[in-house]
């Protein structure tokens, strides 16, 4: 078994989250969430991997022995990015609100926020 996958998803989310955390710019702060995010595709592919692993289609090349892959992993996949996309553009539309708002998109010079 190798560990190389879990190491490239835990880098990704850790670059992520230090992006998000030293981040002066809200732009900037939800690209790097959308990469934190991204570290958990690799981590929800790299559980589901099995070497040699064939796609669960019953017919001639699946027999009792052959291992196959989960498909339910690759379903979460493909949620996670869906769900991804939705919170991106979400928090898009919020920068550019709180942009049009305050005419500045520095989380430190925002101040209070009145709502």
């Amino acid at each position: 078994m190798t560990y190389y996958a879990y190491a490239v998803a835990a880098a990704v989310m850790l670059l992520g989250i230090f992006g998000v955390a030293t981040s002066r710019n809200l732009v900037h702060t939800v690209v790097c969430l959308s990469v934190a995010q991204s570290g958990t595709y690799v981590l929800l592919l790299a559980v589901g991997f099995q070497y040699g692993g064939l796609a669960p289609v019953f017919g001639s090349q699946v027999g009792r022995n052959t291992p196959v892959v989960d498909p339910v992993v690759q379903a979460l996949t493909l949620t996670d990015i869906v769900v991804s996309a939705a919170v991106t553009s979400m928090l898009l539309a919020l920068v550019i609100q709180i942009a049009k708002r305050h005419r500045d998109i520095d989380p430190d010079r925002l101040g209070r926020l009145e709502g």
